[in-house]
């Protein structure tokens, strides 16, 4: 009787992960599919950096909120409150377009500071005198 039980909680768990598992493993499965096609046809689009510079910057920046006052719709973006969906979309595109810019404006002293804080040896130069430290 226990191994029918044992064989009953096996079928029930089986179909439980069929059931609510897998869909969830396909779609994961099918996001990662996607997302590796995108990463090849960024390859050869020479704008991909700005765009993913955009998407980057979408991710940062708050969604508007919708505020029902009454029978009206006011849209709400960064503490300031506007009548029409499309305003509150212009203010967040900009601010979108904003935060994109700023990180161009940075980059090149980012690139520079990182570049500084490199040693003047190649690897292979630092690697020798390591090795050499250890011989003598």
């Amino acid at each position: 009787m226990e191994n029918v039980l044992w064989a009953c909680a096996f079928v029930l768990a089986c179909m439980g992960f069929y059931h609510f598992a897998l869909p969830a493993l396909k779609r994961f499965d099918q996001a990662n599919v996607a997302r590796i096609n995108q990463q090849d046809r960024d390859k050869s689009d020479a704008n991909a950096h700005f765009r993913h510079a955009l998407e980057v910057a979408e991710e940062q920046v708050e969604e508007i909120q919708e505020i029902k006052k009454g029978t009206a719709i006011h849209y709400l973006f960064e503490a300031q409150i506007f009548n029409s969906r499309d305003e509150a979309e212009e203010m967040r595109a900009q601010h979108i377009g904003l935060v994109a810019r700023r990180f161009y404006e940075e980059l090149p002293t980012a690139l520079t500071s990182r570049s500084e804080a490199r040693a003047p040896l190649s690897a292979r130069e630092r690697a020798s005198a390591r090795w050499k430290k250890t011989i003598h």
